[in-house]
This record gives structure tokens, sequence and C-alpha cells, in this order.
């Protein structure tokens, strides 16, 4: 075993795989861990979790530092004995400390739908990353298109990248924004994600889908979240791809995911504070801006995902969820129960005493 003090053996979780952790070496756990030995010290260790970070609940992630004790180097395996704090958290995609999002769309096959792009958009707000935009085979479009769409897109709030990873025009720049920095990856099916990911890291391998033809969207691809090693720095993180994102906010939290919105109240604020800029009198927000009416489509969404959340709240107040035999589960009403205190050892003789003397007193009446 090597003399290396576990403290500065540290790295970064790049892929889960049922109970086991590829773990990244940071380069300084690696020349510590050099100076005591003469082997080729590997940069990834196939780590397994250690059982009192079971015992606790503490789940590991990809995308979580992380510190390693108990290397096996010639076996290139060792033990996370520490998760350290998070600063960012994803759920779906489950990622930790995640920098930003790259939102990959494309211009044409399929064609830019400003709903499906404006839906996406936030989502990621939601995530509080921040957020590049690339704007896929802008080689299909005229340098016209590709002109509206970027002024369009300013007046969103959203400074767009226009590339082509067929032509290889425009990566320069997507690779200059991603340097450094934890990446997530996400936009619908067929876009070009996976071919932007191979260009980007042709170590990565990524399947290529084709996009169908007869739905006009992409056949999903990506099948799980792994962390692959950008060469100029950095870690970029594919997700699977989907093509609707759900909305699941409330209107408050709604209004805040649109620049549009956000530039509007910053310049002005609304009669009242709990105005959802619908019809409300004196209104900042509501007026002749373009995504006004994804707004309202959205905040119907999220009103209609309020309500659910209530209704959840009233039948798990009120229901309970038993297991049948045959594993099926249904829901039935609580009974409502009192809370009975046992009775002390004291009032119960004292009880059994009252009753002796008033038989004791009926048998004398009996007598007389």
């Amino acid at each position: 075993m090597l003399n290396v003090d576990p403290s500065s053996l540290t790295g970064t979780v790049l892929a889960v795989q049922a109970n086991y952790y590829w773990v990244k070496l940071h380069d300084s756990a690696v020349e510590v861990a050099s100076q005591d030995s003469q082997s080729i010290i590997p940069a990834t260790l196939l780590c397994t979790r250690r059982t009192r970070l079971k015992k606790v609940g503490q789940q590991v992630m990809v995308g979580d530092r992380v510190r390693v004790e108990e290397p096996d180097w010639a076996g290139e395996r060792g033990a996370i004995a520490q998760v350290f704090p998070r600063q960012t958290e994803l759920d779906r995609p489950p990622i930790a400390n995640a920098d930003q999002l790259l939102l990959v769309f494309a211009l044409e096959e399929p064609t830019l739908d400003p709903i499906q792009l404006s839906r996406f958009l936030v989502k990621a707000e939601s995530t509080g990353l921040s957020i590049c935009l690339c704007l896929n085979k802008a080689d299909l479009v005229t340098k016209e298109t590709q002109s509206e769409w970027g002024d369009r897109l300013q007046e969103w709030g959203y400074d767009p990248e226009f590339i082509s990873v067929y032509e290889q025009v425009g990566l320069e720049a997507v690779q200059a924004r991603l340097q450094n920095q934890i990446t997530v990856v996400s936009g619908p099916s067929g876009v070009g994600k996976s071919s932007l990911i191979n260009h980007l890291i042709p170590a990565a391998e990524m399947r290529v889908g084709a996009v169908s033809g007869k739905l006009g969207r992409g056949r999903h691809t990506t099948r799980h979240v792994e962390l692959f090693e950008l060469p100029q720095g950095g870690l970029l993180a594919d997700t699977p791809g989907f093509n609707q994102p759900d909305l699941d906010c409330t209107p408050e939290e709604l209004m805040s995911y649109f620049p549009e919105v956000r530039q509007r109240l910053a310049e002005d604020s609304c009669q009242f504070s709990d105005c959802l800029h619908r019809d409300e009198p004196n209104c900042a927000v509501r007026g002749d801006w373009e995504r006004y009416d994804y707004y309202l489509m959205f905040l119907e969404e999220a009103i209609h995902y309020q309500e659910s959340l209530e209704q959840m709240r009233d039948a798990e107040s009120t229901t309970k969820v038993k297991v049948g035999e045959a594993g099926q589960r249904h829901t039935e009403p609580k009974l409502e129960t009192k809370k009975y205190r046992r009775p002390s050892r004291r009032s119960q003789k004292q009880e059994l005493q009252d009753w002796y003397q008033q038989d004791i007193d009926e048998l004398m009446t009996d007598e007389d």
C-alpha cells in the first residue's frame, strides 16, 4: 500500500454504473500519489462507495467531487469515502456541480419551432445555470434566416451561436465557451447533439441517430449520463434526448424564467404584488412582445400544476396507500383514531376497590 494522504486524493465522478463509480483523479491528487510510487498512476479509478455513506443515505452523483481512500493502483480501484458539498444539483438529469447548459437546436431538419425552443429555455432557466444556446445545421438555411433568428433571439434575451457540425463552421466559439467548465448538453432528439460531441471529443464515440422523416424528429441515441473530458479542459455531459420537457413550476416561478419579464419588472413594477401578468390592471409586463402568448400558454400549465400539487396534498391528508396481495396499490380513506392513554395501576386498583365496596353495599341492602 502506498503512503498517500487520503485527504489529498480527490477526484470527480465521471460515470455511475450500478454500484460502481468511475472517478477521474484531480491533477494534484495524481501528483501526490506519484511522489510515493515509481509506477504509472492511472488517471481514473473504478470505485465503490463506503458502507458508512450508504448508512447515512449519501448519494453519489455524476459530477460529484469526492475523496478516495485505499487506492489499488495495479487494479485501478479505490473506495469513495467522502462526497464534498455540491455547488449545484440537477435532478433530471442527475448531475452535480454543473456550471452551464449547452442547449442545442437545429435550424432545419427538424425545423426550429419557437414554442418548443421556448419550452426548453424555460426549463433551462429553472436550473439556475447559465445558458449557452447553440443553433446547429446553419448550412441548411440562408444568411438572412440566420440574421432574422439572431435578432429574434436577442429580443428574447439570448445570444445564440450559429454552427454547422457538417461543415465545421462556428465550432471554435463553442469550444471557447466550454473551456474549464462542467457543461450539460441538452436539446430535442435529432438536432445533432451527438455529432457535436463527437467533434468536440472524438474519443467519446457517441452513437449518431438518424432523424425520422415520418415524424420529423430524431430517435433517442443517449441512454445514460456520463461526463467526457474536453481536450481544451472541462467536462461535458450528454443527456438523454427528449422532445417536450415538463414545466413543473408554479406561476410565480414561471415569470422569473422569461428574460423579457425580468427586464420589464426591473424597469417598472405592477400595481399588485401577486400579479400574474394576464388581465390585471396597470400590469408592467403585459404588452406587445413576441413570447407573451407563449408565456400565457405556459402559465395555464403552471396553474394546473399548482392545483395538482394542492389536490395531492389534500388527498395525502385524507387517504392512505394500501398494497394488495397481488402487489396492486390502491387508496383508502384514513380513519380518525383517538389517542387512548393507558390507565395507571393505581387507578385500576382504586377502580377494583370501588367495585368491591359497591358489591358489599348491595349485599347488605339485600339482607336488610
